[in-house]
């Protein structure tokens, strides 16, 4: 279900019912709207008209018990008169509205429509708020047809955008986003300060119809209207990587970090995955560690792994061998300790080499390929310390692997040439 979807209470006001009771008479012929009804102009006598006012002032004190109960006490001496039960039905219904009792509401609102004796404008304006509590109990279709009919009865200065609205979040319910986002783009240009639900509701639909352009132009709508929206940044920045236009997902992506709003882990992740995406790896790694440093992203062995390649990309040896050794201490397995190894044979930091590569044995977890490859790396590391004897050993259990064999032979060979070099 797409966004929020909203209900506009737009509620009559009692005297105002009372007023629209009283206009003039409709004449008896079919109109654009294919209705025809034949309303004279009609009368209260002096006490109804006193008690209804007294009924008034109740409501605008707010005191709805007591007003229910003496239009009720009304409509039970209404008698024959049709017309007196007609304003009757139609104030209790928005006594019930205020009260929150919508079905009562709607079934009073439907009983002053039946009887269908009140002046056009008041009848009519019965059509919006059944529209509103027939969307309220879910029955979508009939709440279209008389907000259809209000639409077309209503004089056009009279519309609002509330109606749009409404007739938006109709739509949207019965999954019709088509007219769901023609209704709300109407509202949205007839009111001066659009709501931010009406562009959630916007928004929620283009992602529907799958239109993510006009979804990024309404998103750059909402971030400027409502610049403390995380979600908004982040979904701009996601729809712009979909769109294939990564430089500018990550602009706005990045922006939103530096706005402060990015505080959960995903966030960062997935600004960090953009900065490697769009090779910037030393963005990538220093953005990742510094949410682990911060505890917004959890020091986990992947997190750190990934902060630990991005420096290396980066050229940052140092902080690449410092990240590894944070996720070696992380990890249940030699994999770390390995990767660390690899790094450290080729600055050519024998000692540190030496025990990292001892602590991926030692940890264990390793493919037939890893093991041959510490073996290997070992290998060389002690033959650079001079330890000739232990060199020969690993060189001997990697030329048992496949993967490793030839490379471990040709190791031992230049041990044999050294050890006869020096012998001479």
């Amino acid at each position: 279900m797409p966004g929020k979807l909203i209900l506009t209470r737009r509620i009559i006001p009692l005297l105002a019912i009372f007023l629209l009771a009283f206009a003039g008479a409709c004449p008896a012929q079919a109109d654009a709207c294919g209705m025809q009804r034949d309303v004279g102009a009609r009368a209260l006598d002096e006490l109804a008209w006193k008690q209804l006012n007294v009924i008034y002032e109740k409501v605008s004190a707010e005191e709805y018990d007591e007003a229910r109960d003496d239009l009720l006490k009304m409509l039970g001496r209404a008698g024959r008169d049709v017309y007196l039960q007609a304003i009757l039905n139609q104030a209790l219904a928005q006594v019930e509205w205020s009260r929150g009792n919508y079905t009562e509401s709607l079934g009073y609102f439907e009983k002053a429509v039946e009887l269908d004796i009140l002046p056009d404008q008041a009848h009519f304006t019965l059509m919006y708020q059944i529209a509103q509590l027939y969307f309220m109990q879910n029955r979508y279709d009939e709440a279209l047809e008389k907000l259809d009919l209000w639409f077309c009865k209503s004089p056009p200065e009279e519309v609002t955008s509330a109606a749009f609205v409404l007739q938006a979040s109709i739509y949207a319910r019965k999954q019709d986003y088509t007219g769901a986002l023609q209704a709300i783009d109407r509202a949205i240009s007839m009111d001066g300060d659009p709501k931010e639900p009406w562009y959630q509701l916007k928004l929620a639909a283009h992602y529907e119809l799958e239109q993510f352009p006009r979804a990024t132009d309404t998103l750059e709508i909402m971030i400027a209207r409502w610049p403390g929206r995380k979600n908004y940044w982040t979904q701009l920045s996601r729809i712009c990587f979909r769109l294939e236009q990564d430089d500018r997902a990550l602009a706005v992506q990045a922006l939103a970090y530096r706005n402060g709003l990015l505080d959960q882990q995903a966030d960062l992740l997935y600004l960090s995955s953009l900065y490697s995406h769009s090779q910037v790896p030393y963005k990538a790694a220093d953005v990742l560690q510094a949410g682990i440093e911060s505890g917004v992203v959890e020091a986990s062995k992947a997190h750190w792994t990934v902060v630990a390649e991005s420096w290396y990309a980066a050229e940052e040896l140092e902080k690449s061998l410092l990240a590894y050794e944070r996720a070696g201490k992380a990890a249940d397995d030699g994999d770390i300790d390995l990767r660390r190894g690899y790094i450290l044979v080729d600055m050519e930091r024998w000692p540190d080499a030496l025990g990292s590569l001892d602590r991926a044995l030692q940890k264990g977890g390793l493919d037939e390929r890893q093991t041959a490859e510490v073996y290997l790396l070992r290998g060389i590391t002690q033959f650079n310390l001079g330890n000739f004897e232990k060199a020969g050993s690993d060189w001997a259990r990697a030329s048992q692997y496949d993967k490793t064999r030839e490379a471990a032979r040709q190791w031992i060979n230049h041990l044999e040439e050294e050890r006869r070099r020096r012998a001479s």
